[in-house]
């Protein structure tokens, strides 16, 4: 069997792709912006199997100390919010000063077949330059067959602290997920949202 090498100087000369070369992409389908916003809502259905939602910025609104933002899914079009769902994550840190740093399994942010809002950041401050940014994946959400698994990262600065969160999950149902809502566990949240599918 022969071997097709590339180069650059071929790589260079493409202009277009074969129509039968798809997939890969990502397709911005709605973007919100909060401003002392009670939550985000956002809308799916089964035109992905895919879809990231990136969070921008994300910090309470100023009053609101020791927030966390968080996330649930609804199966009724957003009449009500309260999937099952069962969390993992950890996290990294590191102060500004450099007097700690860690890595550790965070059991406090997790959940265990419960229909409450999620954590998907640590606690946040409403200092002015702190905030977190990141993504959620989120597959498969029209299916009937399978749970709804999701991946999830954050970014964030917080009262002198640099801080990485890492996290996965899972919607426990097989009825289609037909929303999703973002929202501080209290309080008004300001940033933006942004939602892809992935094709």
């Amino acid at each position: 069997m022969a071997l097709n090498l590339a180069n650059n100087s071929s790589l260079a000369n493409i202009t277009s792709l074969p129509a039968s070369i798809t997939g890969g992409g990502l397709t911005l389908v709605s973007s919100q912006t909060a401003s002392a916003s009670a939550s985000l809502e956002f809308s799916l259905d089964d035109s992905y199997d895919s879809y990231i939602f990136k969070y921008i910025n994300i910090q309470p609104v100023s009053g609101n100390n020791d927030k966390r933002f968080t996330l649930q899914a609804s199966t009724n079009n957003g009449s009500s919010y309260g999937v099952t769902t069962t969390t993992t994550t950890f996290r990294a840190y590191h102060d500004e000063n450099d007097g700690s740093a860690g890595l550790s399994y965070t059991a406090s942010h997790d959940i265990a077949q419960s229909t409450s809002f999620f954590q998907l950041s640590d606690i946040l401050i409403d200092d002015g330059d702190c905030n977190i940014s990141g993504y959620l994946q989120l597959f498969n959400p029209s299916s009937t067959t399978f749970v709804k698994h999701f991946i999830a990262r954050f970014s964030g600065s917080n009262d002198g602290e640099c801080i990485s969160g890492f996290g996965a999950g899972y919607f426990n149902t097989t009825s289609n997920l037909t929303n999703l809502k973002f929202q501080m566990d209290s309080g008004n949240l300001n940033g933006i949202i942004k939602m892809y599918g992935v094709s």
